[in-house]
């Protein structure tokens, strides 16, 4: 058994109870946050509207580009490409298994809260299922996060590391701002998406350095660094 980095300890406690009193305030409804959903809603909705080309453009976005059935291959490829350069099996498993338990997560959520979807008498997308969390956004957040958390853990360089990093928040933030633009989503099941998701993502990298904290020094990986 190892010790866990402190900061990913910290940022598991800190997210925990972020996520917590948020599904607290979704649950009891809070009438605050209720109406600033709606009020986020009615305006971004109404943009939408107008802006037909755009609108259009979002939907490919999140329709293909950033879907988490788009995302979740991305995970597994990045799980291929490790066993590919001979590293050890339990790191380029770990990021699918963690997948799956997040989406295990947040479909359970979905079904416990039951959160009802903005309606619209002139909606410009639709989507399945409950509201919060957002699927879209918590995919893309626990995705990216454990990414960027295998280019830490095999050393990746400078500027391959600021890139992903930019990459990252730019489609974690992007996918979210498209499900509320698109008025199938508001904006607490966003906010939702992305604590739950950083939250997968830090107890998963606590779990994981408890368990095998050992960094791959001897790995193929390593003797050909990353950049």
């Amino acid at each position: 058994m190892h010790r866990p980095p402190r900061p990913a300890v910290l940022a598991t406690a800190a997210l925990t109870v972020l996520s917590a009193a948020l599904l607290t305030l979704v649950v009891v409804e809070w009438r605050p946050l209720m109406a600033l959903d709606r009020h986020i809603a009615r305006t971004t909705h109404r943009w939408a509207v107008g802006e037909h080309d755009l609108t259009h453009s979002v939907r490919i976005l999140t329709d293909w580009v950033r879907d988490p059935l788009t995302m979740r291959p991305t995970a597994a490829a990045a799980a291929l490409w490790l066993v590919w350069r001979r590293s050890a099996w339990r790191t380029a498993l770990w990021p699918a298994v963690v997948c799956a338990l997040g989406t295990v997560v947040q479909q359970a959520l979905k079904a416990a809260v039951g959160r009802p979807r903005p309606v619209w008498p002139d909606p410009v997308d639709s989507a399945p299922y409950a509201a919060f969390p957002s699927g879209h956004a918590m995919t893309a957040t626990v995705v990216c996060g454990l990414l960027l958390w295998l280019l830490h853990r095999f050393g990746a360089g400078r500027v391959l590391w600021r890139t992903a990093l930019t990459v990252a928040v730019v489609s974690v933030v992007g996918v979210g701002l498209t499900r509320v633009w698109l008025g199938v989503h508001w904006v607490s099941d966003v906010v939702g998406g992305w604590l739950l998701g950083a939250l997968v993502v830090a107890v998963a990298v606590v779990a994981y350095e408890c368990q095998w904290g050992d960094r791959p020094s001897s790995s193929a990986a390593l003797r050909r660094p990353l950049r």
